[in-house]
């Protein structure tokens, strides 16, 4: 029975459907995390890629004092009480007078949990696009430029590796389209799709405390998490059931991503594929002894999970997570 149910949650993640989050299984040492808030001690980020059929970028020009006439990609900071998507809206509104809907997550970018910045493909649905003469302390202006040929000076280089994910993702798509779920979450944590393949058969860590689920670690906000970013609260989990020294363990991306943003619940929460293997293979088959009773290794038996779980691995179909 309760393989029923993880396989069940399993295939809601790799559809990048989200699973509420009930508990954690593994917290930062000290005094409990207090609840994130927007403002106070996390800031999220989103930032938009169009691009249209003459494979011409959007950009706007900056108001801001410190960059003033520079260009960037529609991009600002979230408010409380928004959803990521509702941020997004009204950054793109606000900054290049266009309506829009987000087509998929490209890719996540933190400096530890309380800095993460969600890079949406996007397409414009309607609205006017912002000239000079409606310039104001959101932007001076927007244009649509060839992508081989940007107007300088850009405010940062670092959206020329943004434009070029989201050419390379309509060409060909690396994962499936992935919107957020909204679903509550009060901290900063990711749920593990913890692998370990042998041959082709995948074991999945699940944590036993409740009914059998994957397992849930929540981020810290210490200075050693925030310098070693979201990776730490992994690899925090993985090192009280498992034997880390002669293991590889791996982040490959996300399947999912959850917050909701009403009533006060500024978490999130990262559905994350991680692999882990033996340093020296050799002849080992069987998935790493897990210590103690709180976890175990589940092994997949249903050949369609299985199948979607080896070629996600194989083809590092998820959504990237950069630092």
């Amino acid at each position: 029975m309760a393989s029923e149910g993880l396989a069940r949650v399993l295939a809601a993640l790799l559809g990048g459907q989200g699973v509420s989050v009930h508990g954690y299984d593994s917290k930062p040492a000290g005094e409990p995390p207090a609840p994130v808030r927007l403002r106070k001690n996390v800031c999220y980020v989103v930032l938009a890629v169009f691009l249209n059929e003459q494979d011409e970028v959007l950009l706007i020009q900056e108001a801001k004092k410190e960059c003033r006439g520079s260009w960037y990609l529609p991009a600002g900071r979230m408010e409380p009480g928004e959803t990521i998507v509702e941020a997004l809206q009204r950054e793109v509104k606000e900054e290049a007078g266009l309506y829009c809907e987000p087509l998929t997550l490209l890719s996540v970018e933190e400096r530890g949990p309380s800095w993460i910045r969600f890079v949406f493909l996007a397409q414009a649905t309607g609205g006017i696009l912002k000239t000079s003469k409606e310039a104001d302390a959101e932007s001076l202006q927007a244009g649509w430029y060839p992508r081989s040929s940007l107007p300088t000076p850009l405010r940062a280089q670092d959206i020329l590796h943004l434009v070029e994910l989201a050419a390379r993702y309509r060409q060909q798509a690396r994962h499936p389209l992935l919107l957020p779920q909204e679903l509550p979450c009060s901290l900063v944590c990711q749920r593990l799709v913890a692998t370990f393949t042998s041959v082709q058969t995948v074991w999945v860590l699940v944590g036993t405390e409740g009914m059998p689920h994957l397992p849930i670690t929540a981020c810290g906000f210490s200075p050693m998490e925030q310098r070693g970013g979201i990776k730490m609260a992994i690899l925090r989990l993985l090192q009280e059931c498992l034997t880390l020294h002669h293991l590889a363990v791996e982040t490959k991306g996300l399947l999912g991503l959850q917050h909701l943003g009403k009533d006060h619940a500024d978490g999130i929460c990262l559905n994350v594929l991680v692999t882990v293997a033996f340093r020296n293979p050799g002849m080992q088959s069987e998935p790493p002894k897990v210590r103690g009773e709180n976890f175990f290794w589940w092994k997949v038996m249903e050949e369609d999970l299985q199948s979607q779980l080896l070629q996600r691995l194989q083809e590092s179909s998820v959504v990237p997570v950069n630092r």
